[in-house]
């Protein structure tokens, strides 16, 4: 069974508007992507801090000890947090923070949470709110439960993102980021996540893609072409 050529055009025709305006959000998204300052986009510069003196007594650290008596540790850290040096062990039953120089238990909550934020924050904005998420929104959607989002009271609109068992700042985001993260959702056309270009969806335009190509080089030599042919051997027979 073959087509004729009228339905092969109005398919034709009707496929190419479809994947003519993909390709003209791809360009415009992919021109503002280009266009937004990654710098901005990323938060801003990061703020350096002194590193904390490490404790010098082993008092904390015997303390440690005796609280992770019986557990299975696969793995010890320090890390510096605002105000203090903790001891991050990793256990069968999950992360557990500790203060190096007591051995005290260190709890991520609101108020430590944006003790963190703010010590991130490039221009010491005031904080709006720190809030304990009970679900993953698109601008952690990379990331586990428990978080806490510290917004700011700044022009960008910032809200960080503080892990609420490590206390660690796991993204800093703003009206740059959210601007971006749309075009970039419109780039690679996944509506959901916004993580993937293997869907479905953009399979079927890749191939819509190439079926118009395919049919328009066929439509184009049977109806400019083959008459162009014929007329060039028909001026050299003469």
């Amino acid at each position: 069974m073959t087509v004729p050529s009228i339905w092969l055009r109005r398919i034709h025709k009707w496929v190419g508007l479809v994947i003519g305006l993909q390709f003209l959000i791809w360009a415009i998204s992919g021109a503002a992507m280009a266009l937004l300052d990654m710098e901005d986009v990323s938060g801003g510069p990061m703020v350096e801090h002194p590193a904390e003196p490490l404790p010098t007594t082993a008092a904390g650290w015997e303390a440690v000890q005796q609280k992770l008596a019986g557990s299975a540790v696969s793995n010890l850290a320090i890390r510096q947090l605002p105000g203090t040096t903790a001891i991050v062990a990793t256990t069968r039953d999950g992360v557990r923070l500790f203060d190096a120089a007591t051995g005290s238990p260190i709890l991520i909550d609101a108020t430590r949470a944006s003790t963190v934020a703010a010590a991130a924050h490039p221009e010491a904005a005031p904080i709006r709110s720190a809030i304990a998420l009970t679900e993953l929104p698109l601008a952690v959607r990379e990331h586990q439960l428990p978080i806490w989002q510290v917004d700011f009271d700044d022009a960008a609109n910032s809200s960080y993102f503080i892990s609420g068992t490590t206390g660690q700042l796991l993204e800093r985001r703003n009206d740059s980021w959210r601007w971006w993260d749309f075009f970039w959702m419109l780039h690679n056309m996944d509506y959901a996540k916004r993580t993937s270009f293997n869907h479905p969806l953009i399979i079927i335009v890749g191939l819509a893609a190439a079926w118009l190509a395919a049919t328009g080089f066929w439509l184009l030599f049977r109806t400019m072409w083959r008459h162009d042919f014929s007329a060039v051997r028909r001026t050299l027979k003469r």
